[in-house]
């Protein structure tokens, strides 16, 4: 079983940028798809970005392509994600996943990952 814990929120003004970090822990870190994903309140948790376990590109998206970059350092079990130019509506709670049987098709959705994280607040203010 894979223990995520996710770092690296905060306040942020707009056009500013954040690094959030997902340490992984308990579980064979290699062998598993991690995504991250959001939530804005009263929103329904999306898809924001993943890496899959046979694959170290990572998939973005369209809402966050060119701003934010997913990446994966499987030595420390841990994956970051990279946002720039970040804006009002980037504001949520980002969540890190993960699942060892992640299909492509189903990278998207976030009831096929069995491994959450607890989440952590990103706000994007003036």
């Amino acid at each position: 079983q894979v223990q995520l814990v996710e770092s690296g929120g905060g306040l942020v003004q707009p056009g500013g940028s954040l690094r959030l970090s997902c340490a992984a822990s308990g579980g064979n870190f290699r062998s598993y798809t991690v995504a991250w994903f959001r939530q804005a309140p009263g929103k329904e948790r999306v898809f924001v970005a993943a890496i899959r376990a046979t694959n170290s590109n990572p998939y973005h998206a369209d809402s966050v392509k060119g701003r934010f970059t997913m990446s994966r350092d499987n030595a420390r079990s841990t994956v970051y994600l990279q946002m720039t130019s970040l804006q009002p509506e980037d504001t949520a709670v980002y969540y890190c996943a993960a699942d060892s049987r992640i299909i492509l098709s189903s990278l998207k959705q976030p009831d096929q990952y069995d491994y959450w994280g607890q989440g952590t607040q990103v706000t994007v203010s003036l």
